[in-house]
């Protein structure tokens, strides 16, 4: 690995560790948060109440040293409250535009599936395209731009599921999980006179995330590796109890992301296991089950690891 690689590698390294102290015991997990910023892509975050989530985007936010805001979905906001509003000056005699809090570096969306599907869709065209449009004008989103959405289970009371194009824009899904009996004596410990979080400094700027950005999409990826990512991609949509497979979004997502692990695990070339080791993260959320399936409690989870069986692995790569 080079010396710019390598230099990228300790700076993901320096936002992992710092997120940890906060986050005890889920160091798989927030390396996939840190994999989801640094392929400059959108992370859902998905479990229980009462386990982390909004800590988590939260200590990823302090993290680096961008600007952030915090949206707190309610079924009673308006899209509007997201995106800005343009507001009438009298002063100029003209419309100006107020931005909303999605004007951020990083954006916290947090619960999102409390607020109305209407709502959700505000997100849409900046995820997508790192724009909004507001009465027919175009603005463009701060770079980089990141949001981190939290979401409870759907089954849980006052939750509207996000439509599927929404889920396609989360380049990653991650949960946490309850703590192992040890790591929750820990949290107490830690929290015993403050939260770790209100110590917790940036480690990186807004340069070094856009320095990291580039740096992921600079590890080499075999042809061979492409192919495999194709053929899994292809296999979730001929899949007879998958409805709606994965797009070529989900394509580009896992490419993306397979290389930041590469990355984070000090080479300059991607090999076949980061390709299963990320492809549930990236595609299960995106896979639309049929109602026989779901009745049967089955989930794009479980299709995932039963599509990595079943996919030949590609054979010895060249490296680069």
């Amino acid at each position: 690995m080079d010396a710019e690689l390598n230099g990228a590698r300790q700076i993901a390294e320096k936002i992992i560790d710092n997120v940890d102290r906060v986050i005890v015991g889920k160091r798989k997990t927030v390396e996939l948060a840190v994999i989801g910023l640094i392929s400059k892509g959108h992370l859902l975050i998905e479990d229980a109440p009462g386990v982390g989530k909004t800590m988590l985007a939260r200590s990823l936010a302090k993290s680096v040293d961008c600007s952030f805001k915090r949206i707190q979905f309610t079924p009673d906001m308006l899209p509007g409250d997201i995106t800005g509003v343009s507001v009438f000056n009298q002063k100029t005699s003209d419309f100006e535009f107020r931005a909303g809090p999605i004007m951020a570096n990083i954006v916290l969306a947090d619960e999102i599936n409390r607020a109305t599907p209407k709502v959700q869709s505000a997100l849409l065209e900046c995820m997508e395209e790192s724009q909004i449009t507001v009465d027919g004008v175009t603005h463009d989103m701060p770079s980089p731009f990141h949001v981190l959405a939290t979401q409870n289970p759907i089954e849980y009371e006052g939750t509207f599921p996000l439509p599927e194009t929404q889920l396609d824009r989360f380049m990653l899904r991650v949960s946490l999980g309850y703590p192992s009996i040890s790591d929750e004596i820990t949290i107490m410990e830690k929290q015993h006179f403050a939260h770790p979080i209100e110590s917790l400094r940036p480690v990186a700027d807004r340069a070094e995330v856009l320095t990291l950005e580039t740096a992921v999409r600079k590890v080499f990826v075999d042809e061979l590796v492409r192919q495999y990512i194709a053929s899994l991609v292809a296999a979730t949509r001929q899949h007879a109890g998958v409805r709606l497979g994965a797009s070529p979004r989900g394509s580009l997502a896992l490419f993306r992301t397979i290389q930041a692990r590469a990355l984070l695990q000090g080479r300059d070339y991607v090999l076949p296991d980061d390709v299963k080791y990320m492809a549930e993260p990236v595609l299960a959320h995106r896979l639309i089950l049929r109602s026989k399936e779901q009745a049967e409690d089955r989930s794009g989870r479980s299709f995932v690891a039963q599509l990595l069986e079943t996919i030949p692995v590609p054979g010895t790569l060249v490296k680069r």
